[in-house]
C-alpha cells in the first residue's frame, strides 16, 4: 500500500486512542519477533569536516591537539584485529565531508603517498578485507558518482544520512554553515548508489527545527528513493540530542511522542517494501523498548570496544543489556551483518566480498 502525504501528515500529528491504533497496525505488521544489530568497530579516520552542523559533537578543528587529522593504517589495523578479537564483524569508517579541502589533511595525506581521502579509505577498506574478517561499511558524506563506484568495489555496504529533504534548514541554525547538508547533494548521493547497486542505509534526523510537513516529505524522498533503485536496507530515525558545548545546546528535543510518531510513521510507509526501522538505543536507553512496540525493528551497529564517535556523550548499552531490553518487550535479539542477507548476491556484490562473506559463514 502507498501512503499520500496527506496520510503520511495524519500519522505524525495521531493523538490519543489514535496513536495506540498505529502502533497496533505496526507491530501486527512484524512477521518475526526478531530485532536485529550489527556487531562493529567504529573508526574516524578523521575528524576534520567542511560542515559546521548547530548539533555536530564529531567535527574538529586541525587547531584542537586532540583532533584525528588522518589515523594512520598501522593504527588501524591493530584496532580492526582487536575487534577481530572481541567478534566484531562490521568495520565502520567515517570522516568529514570533503577533508581533504583542509591544508592539514591535505599534508598527512601527502606524506602517507596519496592525493586524495578516496583513494586512503579505498586502501583502508581495502586492507580490512584483506587482513581481517571484518567487512567494511564506509559513511564520508556526499561522493561523486566516482567514489562511489570506486568505493563499491570493497565495501559491502554503505550510507548516508538524508536528515532531511527541505532546502529551508539550509537557512537555519542547524544547517547555515554545511554545505553538504544540501538535500539535493545527498539525494544525488543515494540516488548514484542506487545507480551503482550499493546496500545502503540513509535515515532522518527529527528536532533540528523541521516541520511536521518537512518530515513527512523526507520520508516520502526516501521512499521514492528506495521504491526505484531498491537498494535501500534500513531507514534511521534519529532524535536529535542536546550536548554541552554545541551551538544548539539551549534547543529543545524532540519529544517521545513525536519520535513515537516518526516511527509509526516509517514503519507504515516501508511495511510492504522489506526495509528496516532502526532506531539508535544510545540516544533513546531509557525509551529503547517502546520503538520496538511502534515497529522499529533494528538497533544499528553496536560496538562493544569503541565509542559513538558521532554521539559521544550517549554510550551504547552493553550487548547482554541491549538482549534484556529486546526479550523484556517479547522480541529477540539477533546478529545481523552490515549487509542484509537479500543483497549477498552477484548483482549486487563482487567476488572479493562475496568471499568474504563466506568466510564469515
Amino acid at each position: 500500500m502507498n501512503y499520500t502525504k496527506e496520510e503520511i501528515l495524519s500519522f505524525l500529528t495521531a493523538e490519543k486512542e489514535e496513536i495506540l491504533d498505529l502502533m497496533k497496525q505496526t507491530v501486527n505488521n512484524e512477521e518475526n519477533n526478531t530485532i536485529t544489530y550489527s556487531k562493529n568497530i567504529f573508526i574516524p579516520l578523521t575528524e576534520i569536516c567542511r560542515n559546521d552542523c548547530g548539533y555536530c559533537n564529531f567535527k574538529k578543528t586541525p587547531e584542537d591537539k586532540n583532533a584525528i587529522i588522518l589515523k594512520d593504517m598501522d593504527e588501524i589495523l591493530e584496532e580492526l584485529k582487536i575487534a577481530e578479537k572481541q567478534g566484531c564483524k562490521e568495520a565502520l569508517f567515517t570522516f568529514g565531508e570533503d577533508a581533504d579541502e583542509s591544508p592539514a589533511v591535505v599534508k598527512a595525506l601527502e606524506d602517507k603517498g596519496y592525493k586524495n581521502m578516496i583513494d586512503y579509505i579505498y586502501d583502508v577498506c581495502l586492507m580490512t578485507l584483506n587482513e581481517t574478517k571484518l567487512l567494511p561499511h564506509t559513511n564520508g558524506g556526499n561522493f561523486s558518482y566516482d567514489a562511489l563506484k570506486k568505493l563499491k568495489e570493497v565495501n559491502a555496504s554503505m550510507g548516508l544520512m538524508l536528515e532531511n529533504s527541505s532546502k529551508r534548514l539550509m537557512e537555519t541554525i542547524a544547517h547555515r554553515r554545511s554545505p553538504g547538508k544540501d538535500p539535493e547533494l545527498r539525494i544525488d548521493t543515494i540516488s548514484n548508489a542506487g545507480k551503482l547497486k550499493i546496500p545502503y542505509t540513509t535515515g532522518i534526523l527529527i528536532g533540528i527545527g523541521e516541520t511536521k510537513e518537512e518530515i513527512a516529505d523526507s520520508l516520502l524522498t526516501i521512499k521514492e528513493l528506495s521504491d526505484k533503485y531498491n537498494h535501500i536496507q534500513e531507514v534511521i530515525i534519529q532524535n536529535f540530542t542536546v550536548s554541552p558545548g554545541i551551538e544548539m545546546e539551549n534547543c529543545e528535543e524532540p519529544s517521545l511522542m513525536d519520535m513515537i510518531r516518526t516511527v509509526v510513521a516509517a514503519k507504515l510507509l516501508f511495511k510492504d517494501s522489506d526495509v528496516s526501522i532502526q532506531v539508535p538505543p544510545n540516544l533513546n536507553y531509557d525509551t529503547a523498548q517502546i520503538f520496538l512496540l511502534c515497529g522499529a525493528d533494528d538497533w544499528g551497529g553496536v560496538s562493544p570496544i569503541s565509542k559513538d564517535f558521532v554521539n559521544p556523550t550517549s554510550p551504547w548499552p552493553a550487548l547482554e543489556e541491549l538482549e534484556k531490553l529486546t526479550n523484556n518487550v517479547g522480541f529477540n535479539l539477533t546478529e545481523r551483518l552490515c549487509i542484509y542477507d537479500k543483497y549477498i548476491t552477484p548483482e549486487w556484490l563482487n567476488e572479493k566480498l562475496l568471499d568474504a562473506i563466506s568466510n564469515l559463514s
